[in-house]
């Protein structure tokens, strides 16, 4: 079985790790300052806060930006749930607004008409790794003096227009899960140029309290403690940093790879009957290529698409699901007041699923899954006669391929 996805670990991992657990020194220290130094020098940032996961990081994000009880947050439906749960555990309401056809991001045009005199924020997702249109983003946040809160965990690496994702937003969010384009197991970050962010975000990841754990355990400074405010314990190890250390300088070369599978994914593609892989933005930009998602024309296939998915994995091809929107989910259900207003997204929700990519794979593993997925498609093809004819929202795609 081809996984969708595996982390890429070398040497230079492994002999890290060992010395970090020889220096007896295994949680937030010296190798976790540096891993933030470095992502913040790569990202161009002041300011980059580790945490012990991606969904963690993103809570922190949304506190710090000041999001409360009774605020509204405009995100996209279609994301992992934990997106929108920080919303929720802040006290606030997640608001979903549809997605452009082409990419599968939030769909700016849109933004406006969901808009109250209760949204404080906007948080888009980089879906895939391919940058939202920032742009019309900032334009939106400015104009109604809105926090834009980044959720970039497929976009470690991708830029738009020249600048990093990452040092465009207010607080732009990270995750290194073991399917990302670097992992440290698992965790995540925080970038942001706001100092009075950063502060918020530093105080509640470690319970609260006013001091660095250097300070406290490193002999340079008091024993003393304050706490100031009710954290939370989120804070970034070294043995997690031991790891990061070595995939960050190799997140170019790792996203490097990654592109080229991507074009050859595309290029192979091309002649795959009724699967269309999502559309390039046409605005400048690098895409991170965290995950290869395609779409199926199921109105001309004898097979769902969960069917799909399963075929795939009986021919040893692990095919995944990004994501099952969450407007469609029971917990968010309920608080989706005009399920028609998110219309692509649901029919997303039949199309999409998700190709092997990551760096490791072959040239070879892109052919040999190309061709399970193109025997797969021609057993499954409808007669032309009984194929449905195409809807609307897959014809008014955007962008350039």
């Amino acid at each position: 079985m081809i996984p969708y996805a595996r982390p890429s670990i070398t040497d230079a991992e492994l002999a890290e790790v060992e010395a970090c657990l020889r220096s007896g020194w295994l949680s937030t220290g010296p190798r976790a300052a540096r891993f933030e130094e470095a992502l913040a020098t790569r990202l161009g940032v002041k300011h980059v806060l580790a945490a012990n996961t991606g969904t963690a990081a993103l809570h922190l994000a949304v506190l710090a930006a000041g999001i409360g009880p009774g605020d509204e947050v405009i995100t996209t439906p279609m994301t992992w749930v934990a997106t929108a749960n920080v919303i929720l555990h802040a006290g606030a309401k997640p608001v979903f607004v549809d997605i452009e056809p082409g990419t599968l991001n939030i769909d700016p045009a849109k933004i406006e008409a969901a808009l109250t005199d209760r949204t404080r924020a906007l948080l888009p997702v980089h879906f895939a790794g391919q940058p939202c249109d920032e742009d019309a983003l900032l334009s939106i946040a400015r104009a109604h003096r809105l926090a834009l809160i980044e959720d970039a965990a497929h976009a470690l690496g991708a830029t738009y227009k020249g600048r990093a994702i990452g040092a465009i937003g207010d607080v732009t969010m990270f995750s290194f899960h073991p399917a990302k384009n670097i992992t440290t197991g698992e965790g995540g970050a925080i970038a942001t140029a706001s100092d009075e962010i950063a502060e918020r975000a530093k105080l509640l990841r470690f319970h609260g309290i006013a001091q660095s754990p250097e300070s406290r355990f490193g002999g340079r400074g008091p024993a003393a403690y304050e706490v100031v405010v009710a954290g939370f314990k989120y804070n970034f190890t070294d043995l997690q940093a031991a790891i990061g250390l070595h995939q960050l300088d190799r997140l170019e070369a790792m996203n490097a790879r990654r592109a080229e599978l991507a074009e050859l994914y595309r290029e192979r593609l091309a002649t795959v009957p009724h699967v269309e892989p999502l559309v390039r933005a046409s605005y400048e930009h690098t895409h991170a290529w965290h995950l290869m998602v395609v779409r199926l024309e199921t109105e001309a296939l004898t097979i769902t698409r969960d069917e799909a998915i399963q075929g795939l994995r009986d021919g040893g091809v692990g095919a995944g699901l990004h994501f099952v929107p969450l407007h469609l989910q029971s917990l968010y259900r309920p608080m989706v007041d005009d399920p028609g207003r998110l219309g692509v997204a649901t029919d997303a929700n039949t199309r999409i699923l998700t190709l092997p990519l990551f760096p490791d794979m072959s040239d070879d593993d892109v052919s040999f899954i190309v061709d399970r997925l193109t025997k797969l498609i021609e057993s499954s093809t409808r007669s032309s006669g009984a194929r449905a004819a195409r809807t609307e929202p897959r014809r008014a795609q955007g962008g350039s391929a």
